[in-house]
């Protein structure tokens, strides 16, 4: 499959005319031909788009019904030659009994034919008048211009080259139904489900249709494309819209408008690896093919003769942050939630007196900061419980010292401050290193006797120490083995730094009072530093983590994309391309990206002994639940593929 996996699938709804075959024919196959030039792998059309959904009793009529299956045999020859995969609907009579179906083709040739299993009767539905369902069928294979094909619901269609790739069909009201048969689709392997419908249109029924769609996929974990039909059906009593949909394992990809008056095609490529590796991770498909035997039908690879494409889907370039400010506000609100609560049981369950945390002036230490005080506030104790301790040493700037002590007394907690910079040069003496030489020694003596601070005043008062480092530098290995790495409960582990600032905006915009919001912006807006090195003449930070590892932006994407998706290095490299477009260069990402599998492998020894800290979202690096990695494993695999890129 060409561009990583990515399946390119397309919902259509052509004009139509009721009854006339021979109008609808061409429409059809201008829609195929539209798809294929666009190089569609797969292409859904509406449930009974031959004739139409609405003929009533002319469903009955013999010269509709021929007319129908001569025009499934237009349609098919006219695919000859293309590698497209087209599901198509039409009405076929198979021993004196009618039945809804849905006709799976490929270059000139039916595969296979699947009939509707669930058939409405009732409110505006009467198709128990005219179709039979699906297990009244009394046969498997069905002859149908020479050829014979099977026939039946319990296809399930593979590819000819690879068997972990297949798909299934159900049609309308299969959707609708407690337990649809996509269900037992996906569950016996399916990770592409497509549906041939024709859904009229009520007020609210499109916002159910679409929740329905993305819900179904995923549950299904799948992808899940849905045609339905358009203005063209009579308006006797109803109205249709043609409202298409594209979903992959719950995200919308991409939608139809709905009431238009001219044929419509609805693109979007979904990432089928992706699925599989959601599948595999989950282990919820093992289970079986939830008792039905389903027969397997063999199908060509439709990208076989596919060109080098431009990608038919968007992808964020931060994809922890939603974009929507209302969604991203209700994921800040519940991440502080989460936090809180999760400190608030520790310490309840430990009765700790104290909750003790070091405070930067940085993000991270910010929102931990304010983690604590509201845990205490919900306990019904004071802020001042929370022991706030800033720790100035050689990098310590002014501005990052004054927001932390200003953000400690503002909140109410109760504020120390230890100057570390004589302990540590007594500690440079005691082990024999030059106080000029600012190398790794020099920063982590700082990151240790800061940690052996807060331990010993966490003794001393009876507390614990709330541990401030984030998912990104977990992934990084971004922190001090047995220094800021350590704590005894970490309530920042399971968040990535993009987000980070964004939740202590949302503390700010909604919680806090004018000072703190003001120190919470100063704070937002502070380039990120672990202020180890000494700032330069002028008071400014030096050391920019940012300049030394690269932006944490496109790190949080290669962290999102290798654990939430499973993408090789290769895969990566194309999302970012697509994600930050021209904002940096192909070698600039290729670099990075080294330094995020390099640092991702030699790290893992410091995440194998995290202390205990909430999962907040999907992706998590604890060793106790998620991400379970042996220390001493090997990089090689992933940067020989770098190295080729």
């Amino acid at each position: 499959m060409l561009n990583h996996g990515f399946a390119r699938v397309a919902a259509a709804s052509p004009e139509l005319r009721v009854a006339d075959c021979h109008y609808n024919v061409q429409q059809i196959i201008g829609v195929i031909k539209q798809a294929d030039k666009q190089q569609v792998e797969y292409l859904v059309l509406p449930e009974l788009c031959i004739t139409g959904y609405s003929c009533g009793d002319l469903f009955l009529q013999p010269k509709l019904l021929e007319a129908a299956r001569k025009a499934l045999l237009d349609i098919t020859a006219a695919t000859a030659g293309m590698d497209m995969v087209v599901i198509a609907g039409v009405p076929l009579s198979v021993k004196s009994r009618l039945f809804n179906c849905a006709a799976v083709i490929q270059n000139g040739a039916i595969l296979g034919i699947v009939p509707k299993t669930c058939i409405p009767g009732y409110s505006e539905f009467y198709e128990p008048r005219w179709f039979a369902a699906a297990e009244e069928l009394e046969v498997s294979e069905l002859r149908i211009g020479g050829t014979t094909v099977p026939i039946g619901n319990d296809l399930l269609f593979a590819l000819d080259e690879d068997g972990n790739i297949s798909f299934g069909v159900e049609i309308c009201e299969d959707l609708w139904v407690p337990v649809p048969p996509s269900s037992l689709l996906a569950q016996a392997g399916a990770v592409l489900l497509f549906n041939p419908s024709a859904s009229n249109e009520l007020v609210g029924k499109a916002d159910y249709r679409r929740q329905l769609v993305a819900s179904q996929s995923a549950s299904c974990v799948a992808g899940y494309v849905y045609a339905s039909c358009n203005t063209g059906e009579s308006t006797t009593d109803v109205v249709f819209g043609g409202h298409s949909l594209i979903a992959e394992n719950g995200q919308m990809l991409a939608e139809s408008d709905r009431f238009t008056h001219e044929s419509t095609i609805t693109i979007a490529d979904i990432d089928v690896p992706r699925i599989q590796y959601s599948r595999t991770v989950m282990g919820t498909f093992r289970a079986g093919k939830g008792g039905r035997n389903y027969r397997e039908v063999l199908y060509s690879d439709p990208s076989a003769s596919m060109k080098e494409r431009e990608l038919a889907r968007k992808v964020g370039d931060n994809p922890f942050v939603p974009g929507n400010p209302l969604q991203r506000d209700e994921r800040c609100r519940e991440i502080l939630a989460i936090q809180t609560s999760g400190l608030m049981k520790r310490i309840r369950h430990i009765g700790t007196k104290q909750a003790v945390i070091g405070i930067s002036g940085g993000l991270d230490s910010t929102l931990a900061l304010l983690v604590a005080v509201r845990a205490m506030e919900l306990l019904g104790r004071p802020a001042s419980d929370v022991l706030a301790v800033t720790m100035p040493g050689f990098g310590t700037t002014n501005r990052t010292y004054d927001n932390a002590v200003g953000l400690i007394n503002a909140l109410g907690a109760t504020l120390k401050v230890v100057d570390i910079k004589d302990a540590c040069l007594q500690h440079f003496k005691d082990i024999g290193h030059d106080k000029d030489v600012h190398d790794l020694t020099y920063e982590n003596v700082q990151a240790r006797e800061r940690t052996q601070i807060l331990m010993d005043l966490a003794n001393k008062n009876g507390g614990i120490v709330i541990g401030t480092g984030d998912l990104s530098e977990l992934a990084l290995g971004w922190c001090t083995y047995n220094g800021d790495h350590m704590s005894m409960y970490s309530v920042n582990s399971g968040i990535p730094k993009t987000l980070i600032q964004y939740v202590v905006k949302w503390y700010a915009d909604h919680e806090a009072d004018e000072t703190v919001n003001k120190l919470l912006h100063s704070i937002i807006e502070t380039g990120i530093s672990p202020e180890l090195l000494p700032p330069s003449a002028t008071g400014e930070i030096v050391q920019l983590t940012e300049n030394i590892l690269g932006p944490y932006v496109v790190h949080d994407f290669f962290l999102y994309y290798m654990l939430r998706t499973g993408a090789s290095p290769g895969k990566m490299l194309y999302l970012a391309q697509q994600a930050f477009g021209g904002g940096y260069t192909r070698e600039q990402l290729v670099g990075w990206l080294k330094v995020f599998i390099t640092r991702f492998f030699t790290q893992q020894f410091k995440r194998s002994c995290l202390p205990d800290g909430p999962k907040v979202g999907t992706v998590s690096l604890s060793p106790r639940g998620d991400w379970r990695m042996p220390s001493d494993a090997s990089a090689a695999l992933w940067l020989r593929e770098v190295e080729e890129l």
